[in-house]
């Protein structure tokens, strides 16, 4: 989730409702802010093995969209509570709507069943928003953008089980379906050599591996975590919809330094192949979890590798700043790569400390190119960019 307007307003807006509905439906009196600030900064675990809740308003700006307004939650609880070992199990919605009458629905899920025998991620999401184009590769200007409007619709369902201790090895469905329109003709999207230019779908099949050693799913300070995932696209839909296959290899190594301190580190690739690939299944560079400070798309191409880092410090049971850094770009057999960098800093605030989960302030620079504004952004997330 990445929101972008008047930050004092949404940090007040946030610590007021994640520490609101953690309060007990009688402190309806006048200590209800004493409660509030002690609720705040108590560093007591919030329950024995509970389950939490953050509600959060989300708010934000963008020329494209113009004012967003509406909610986002996440409910973090365990599936055996008996059991000590059992992995922290999410589920997060975020709804949305704009004065321009677009439409953003998110609900995902992360599950751990019993003894962690099993591994279950899925997506449900419905998208009516437009966004910039800036064509194709690592090369693009600011001044090519391009308004593009969008509807899509997504469904994905990944389940693993448990071969031996720390691995785990599954099957993943996914279903996409785009539909754009052009808001400005004559731009870089008509002139660029871009296919599925109205949209298609496209139904993915694969296979995936997971090792994790992960002392906690949520805020990991030690541990390793490495999975690669592979599917594939037959012709089902025929037309310019994506046939081909997608691979993506994730590895994360943390590092507790001291009590207070954690180095942490991604490598990610993901990639698309196939013959006349659309636009839509190629890799986005920029968002809220991987190279930070770029508008998601800036630069888009069939790949996309990216390394980064973080150093963690936990200064208060509630709270904990961030220093991060980290390198990335797109690239094909037609256009190289060009490395492009990444660095910020963030604040963590501790909503739930049975399950470590956090609410992510995040401040990132990017590039810049000759004649552009430097690019950056704020981003304000529920849990860990990784």
């Amino acid at each position: 989730m990445n929101l972008t307007l008047n930050f004092k307003n949404i940090l007040f807006s946030t610590l007021f409702l994640s520490n609101f509905f953690a309060l007990p439906a009688h402190a309806q009196d006048n200590n209800v802010v004493k409660k509030l600030i002690q609720r705040f900064l108590s560093s007591e675990n919030d329950s024995t093995r509970g389950a939490s809740l953050i509600v959060l308003p989300a708010v934000g700006y963008a020329q494209e969209s113009g004012f967003e307004y509406g909610i986002a939650g996440t409910y973090n609880f365990y599936l055996d509570k008996s059991d000590l070992n059992s992995r922290t199990s999410n589920i997060t919605l975020i709804g949305t709507l704009t004065t321009e009458k677009q439409k953003n629905a998110k609900l995902t899920s992360d599950i751990w069943t019993k003894n962690n025998d099993y591994h279950i991620l899925s997506e449900l999401r419905y998208r009516d928003w437009p966004f910039n184009f800036y064509g194709l590769g690592s090369d693009t200007w600011l001044a090519d953008e391009d308004l593009i409007g969008q509807k899509l619709i997504r469904a994905k369902l990944d389940g693993e089980k448990k071969i031996v201790p720390n691995w785990y090895a599954g099957l993943n469905i996914k279903y996409e379906h785009f539909r754009f329109d052009d808001r400005e003709t004559g731009g870089i999207f008509d002139r660029d050599n871009v296919l599925g230019k109205l949209g298609g779908q496209y139904l993915a099949l694969g296979i995936s591996s997971l090792y994790d050693t992960r002392n906690n799913t949520t805020y990991t300070t030690n541990g390793l975590y490495t999975r690669l995932k592979y599917d594939y696209s037959p012709n089902f839909f025929q037309g310019d919809n994506f046939t081909g296959s997608e691979l993506e290899a994730d590895l994360r190594i943390f590092k507790k330094l001291a009590p207070t301190l954690t180095m942490a580190g991604q490598l990610l690739y993901r990639g698309t192949f196939g013959k006349n690939v659309p636009f839509y299944a190629y890799r986005d560079l920029g968002g809220d979890m991987t190279m930070r400070g770029y508008y998601l798309g800036r630069y888009k191409d069939l790949n996309y590798a990216t390394a980064q880092a973080e150093l963690r410090y936990r200064f208060m049971p509630r709270f904990g700043i961030v220093g991060f850094g980290g390198t990335g770009g797109t690239f094909s057999p037609e256009r190289h790569l060009r490395l492009v960098p990444s660095y910020g800093a963030g604040i963590r605030y501790f909503f739930s400390l049975e399950h470590n989960s956090t609410i992510r302030f995040d401040y990132a620079f990017g590039e810049k190119r000759p004649g552009e504004k430097q690019q950056k952004g704020f981003y304000l997330s529920i849990s860990e960019a990784f």
